[in-house]
């Protein structure tokens, strides 16, 4: 059967994940040290701003203290890693074949030394349509992070394709 003779690529049990926050993952406390590498890395070879590792320089910011890059990861260093997808052949079913459609965050209060962030996860919505492809599933998956205080640091809309 092609994706052209398909009504839905929409299943059961994504109308039952819609709108359902899950995979709610915590962060061991940031630290001014993972802060300073992850800076250190990232602005490679050049300085990083010293608001990311210069305490005395960012305590008198309007910060009032060292933060995190914005593209900073408190999940990066896991100490059990979730199960990968296993390699199950070629994908030729319709709905089997896929693409990554982007993102785009939204950041909200930045991280800073002894944040303990909780991530999760929601299927936020989707769209089909038939393209050049066939029958196309556009989802849209929103991970959101907060901290401690529940206040937002970052939420991000991926869209994944299907078809």
């Amino acid at each position: 059967m092609t994706s052209e003779q398909l009504e839905t690529l929409v299943t059961p049990e994504m109308h039952a994940k819609r709108d359902v926050w899950e995979n709610e993952l915590v962060s061991f406390p940031v630290s001014e040290s993972d802060i300073r590498k992850w800076a250190l890395a990232s602005y490679w070879p050049e300085k990083p701003p010293r608001l990311f590792w210069d305490a005395a320089y960012a305590k008198g910011t309007r910060w009032d203290g060292i933060i995190a890059p914005q593209d900073f990861n408190p999940f990066a260093w896991p100490i059990d890693r979730p199960p990968g997808r296993e390699a199950d052949g070629p994908r030729t079913a319709p709905g089997t074949r896929g693409m990554n459609g982007g993102q785009v965050e939204t950041f909200g209060v930045p991280m800073k030394p002894g944040d303990v962030i909780t991530s999760r996860t929601r299927l936020k919505d989707w769209n089909e349509r038939t393209t050049r492809l066939g029958l196309t599933l556009f989802t849209e998956t929103e991970m959101e992070w907060r901290n401690q205080r529940g206040e937002l640091v970052k939420t991000r809309i991926s869209t994944g394709i299907r078809y």
